[in-house]
């Protein structure tokens, strides 16, 4: 064993004559260079080994009321990376299964002791003490990345039942860690979970998956998983996993499409409003001209059926050109909760003439936001009034809540109606979409005009026959 720098071994021994024989033998070590100390005390041992001051120890077995073993757990209670050699007078099996499961490198008897014993052991134990001094560094290492990742990562076992995970999958499912311990992944999926299963199976491994998760509260997030399945040193299978949160990515996206699809029905509405107003121009001139110098009874009715319904028709257009251009707004400061009373006001004689049941919970403190009153009153009276809507048929009961967070204020308008189709959903807040027999489908448009406008994010959450809750969330200011 070649080393180029010296190697500080304390010996701990109440026995001078014997520390002065197991020195001998270090001393007599070929090749190495050695700077050795003697310590008489339990104590003193305990110092050194706080101070981290030798590389190696060799600690006796008596030290008078402690023994070695005493010194042992003590190092392992001070985080002691050092390795040590317990010595004894005579050979016992008891003890060095104890020294060797507590910590101990090595386990010698002093009446059998040689320079080339000890060299062997003081090699293997500082050789095996830097093995285990760089695992643990790694480990120390990987468990910070682990622990501070912002991205959830997850250790289960083939069922995907949850053994360890950082803070970032509490978060992002809602879970205390504890409570992740009884659960599966696979409970969690709402969609994919098919693909993660047979990616697992066949593959042995699934690389950027979509899955959509439901947390504690059932609110969707939209996910991307990674996963292998390994072998662990007891030959059982697990699995290690990381899953990225892509829900803000998502409500972005939707948002931008649905800007998009609101600015291509704009530039349509007016392209057709410029045509066909031009000739329903020349029809009501034309009207308007005839009805004063026409003298036949006959016609009379008929030109003012013509001059109604051109009015009509003008006034459709001015209605769908106000629903695709961007709204102008007054912003001011104004209290949440106020601006939800007056929506309902403007709804109540509906809701009172089905008799639907109202719950209404506020927080106790008013929720300032930065809104056009006016504006936003017309958007949430649309989805009170769907919501009435939709409980035609059935014994009412909508449900209006504000729960305030740290960023956000988050408005819940939940109803019992009849639900709308999934495949509906993602189809909402089109213009000119509707499921109503006599519906033009504005409604809804205009509301998410109005609301990303203010930029309020809306979540639609909906299944048949159940029920539908509409989820805005308004940046605090």
């Amino acid at each position: 064993m070649q080393q180029s720098s010296v190697t500080r071994i304390l010996i701990v021994d109440d026995d001078e004559d014997d520390f002065i024989l197991t020195s001998d033998y270090i001393r007599s070590i070929e090749g190495v260079r050695y700077e050795i100390d003697w310590c008489p005390t339990y104590a003193r041992a305990v110092e050194h080994i706080r101070q981290r001051q030798y590389q190696l120890y060799l600690v006796d077995y008596r030290l008078g009321a402690k023994t070695g073993l005493d010194l042992l757990k003590e190092a392992v209670r001070l985080n002691c990376e050092e390795p040590i050699i317990l010595l004894t007078g005579k050979g016992n099996k008891a003890v060095d299964n104890e020294a060797m499961v507590i910590g101990a490198m090595d386990y010698l008897i002093k009446s059998e002791l040689n320079t080339e014993k000890l060299e062997r052991s003081i090699r293997y134990s500082l050789e095996r003490a830097g093995a285990l001094k760089a695992l643990r560094s790694n480990e120390r290492k990987y468990r910070i990345i682990f622990e501070r990742s912002k991205d959830a990562v997850f250790i289960a076992d083939e069922g995907l039942r949850f053994r360890d995970m950082n803070n970032a999958t509490s978060e992002l499912l809602g879970y205390a860690q504890i409570d992740l311990l009884n659960l599966s992944l696979y409970d969690l999926i709402l969609d994919g979970k098919d693909k993660v299963y047979d990616g697992l199976l066949q593959s042995k491994e699934i690389d950027d998956v979509e899955i959509t998760l439901a947390d504690r509260q059932g609110e969707k997030k939209y996910c991307i998983i990674s996963a292998s399945l390994e072998i662990g040193n007891d030959d059982a299978p697990y699995v290690q996993g990381i899953i990225h949160d892509i829900t803000n990515l998502k409500k972005v996206e939707k948002a931008t499409l649905q800007a998009e699809k609101l600015a291509a029905t704009g530039r349509l509405v007016r392209t057709l409003a410029h045509e066909v107003r031009n000739p329903l121009n020349n029809i009501q001139m034309s009207v308007e001209q005839l009805i004063p110098v026409n003298q036949s009874e006959d016609d009379t009715p008929f030109l003012e059926i013509i001059h109604r319904n051109s009015k009509r028709i003008n006034d459709l257009i001015t209605e769908l050109l106000d629903s695709s251009r961007p709204t102008e707004m007054i912003f001011k400061r104004v209290i949440l909760q106020t601006v939800l009373d007056e929506s309902i006001s403007a709804a109540l004689d509906r809701i009172t003439l089905q008799r639907i049941s109202m719950k209404v919970s506020y927080p106790d403190v008013p929720c300032y936001i930065q809104a056009d009153a006016d504006k936003l009153k017309v958007a949430f009276l649309n989805i009170i009034i769907n919501a009435v809507e939709a409980m035609r048929d059935r014994p009412g009961e909508l449900s209006i809540k504000v729960t305030p967070s740290a960023l956000q204020y988050a408005v819940e308008i939940a109803d019992n109606g009849c639900g709308i189709p999934q495949e509906s959903i993602s189809k909402l807040f089109e213009p000119y979409f509707t499921s109503k027999r006599n519906g033009m489908g504005l409604g809804l448009a205009a509301t998410l005009n109005i609301l990303q406008t203010h930029k309020a994010h809306i979540d639609v959450r909906s299944k048949e026959n159940v029920g539908t809750t509409f989820v805005i969330a308004f940046p605090v200011q």
